[in-house]
C-alpha cells in the first residue's frame, strides 16, 4: 500500500471528525462560537465526552479547525475566480456569494473574536493567501498615487504584502477594499440592514463602483 494511502483507521478517524465539526457549524448557527459545547456535540452523536476528546483535545482545537477551513474555503474561492480572469468587482462579488452562502463560517472568522481564543500562525498564513490573490487582482489595475500620509504609512509595512515590490498605491487602494468590502459584508450578514428601506445588493453595487 502507498504512503499517500490513508488505512482504514485513518479515514474512519478523518469522518468522525467531519462529522464532528458539522454538528459544531449547526451549533454555532444558533448558539453562537462562545457557546460551542464538545458535550452537547458528544451526546448528539452517541458519543462519551472522553471519546470525543480523541479527535478533538478541547474546544479551542475544534475551533481551530472550523477556521482553519473557513480560510480555507475562502482562500479557494477567491483563487477560482482570479484564475477565471475576473476583475476587482467580480471577486467581491464572489466574496459575497461565498459569505451569503453560509454567515457563520464568515463571521466565525470576521465577525466578534472568539473570547479566550488565540489562533495559531498557521491561519495567519491561509489569510494571508486571500490577500494575495486581491492584490495579484489589483497589480493588473492602473492604481494612480494620491501622495495622502497614508501612503507613506503603508510604505513602513510591506510586509503585510509579503512582496516588497507591490507599490504603495497598489496596498492603499487594495486596504480600502478590502475593509470596505467586509465593512458592508459584516453589516449585511449581522443583519443590520434588516427593516431598512433599500436593496443590501443595490448598496454594495453602489460601493463597488464608488470603490
Amino acid at each position: 500500500m502507498g504512503a499517500d494511502v490513508a488505512s482504514p483507521r485513518e479515514r474512519y478517524r478523518a469522518q468522525v471528525q467531519a462529522e464532528i465539526k458539522q454538528r459544531a457549524w449547526e451549533q454555532l448557527a444558533t448558539t453562537g462560537v462562545s457557546a460551542l459545547s464538545l458535550k452537547a456535540i458528544a451526546q448528539q452523536l452517541g458519543m462519551s465526552g472522553p471519546a470525543l476528546y480523541r479527535y478533538f483535545a478541547s474546544r479551542d482545537e475544534l475551533v481551530t479547525a472550523l477556521i482553519r477551513d473557513a480560510y480555507r474555503s475562502l482562500a479557494d474561492t477567491m483563487r477560482s475566480a482570479y484564475d477565471a480572469g475576473t476583475d476587482v468587482a467580480g471577486l467581491a462579488r464572489a466574496v459575497r456569494a461565498w459569505a451569503l452562502a453560509d454567515p457563520q463560517r464568515y463571521l466565525l472568522i470576521y465577525g466578534t473574536p472568539v473570547p479566550g481564543y488565540h489562533a495559531p500562525e498557521d491561519t495567519t498564513a491561509i489569510s494571508r493567501e486571500i490577500m494575495t490573490t486581491l492584490l495579484d487582482v489589483y497589480r493588473s489595475v492602473d492604481v494612480p498615487s494620491t501622495g495622502r500620509p497614508f501612503e507613506s504609512h503603508l510604505d513602513h509595512h510591506r510586509d503585510w504584502a509579503g512582496d516588497p515590490s507591490v507599490p504603495v498605491a497598489t496596498l492603499r487602494r487594495a486596504l480600502a477594499f478590502w475593509t470596505r468590502l467586509h465593512g458592508i459584508l459584516s453589516l449585511e450578514l449581522a443583519g443590520h440592514f434588516t427593516g431598512m428601506a433599500f436593496d443590501p445588493a443595490r448598496l454594495f453595487d453602489d460601493e463597488l463602483a464608488d470603490l
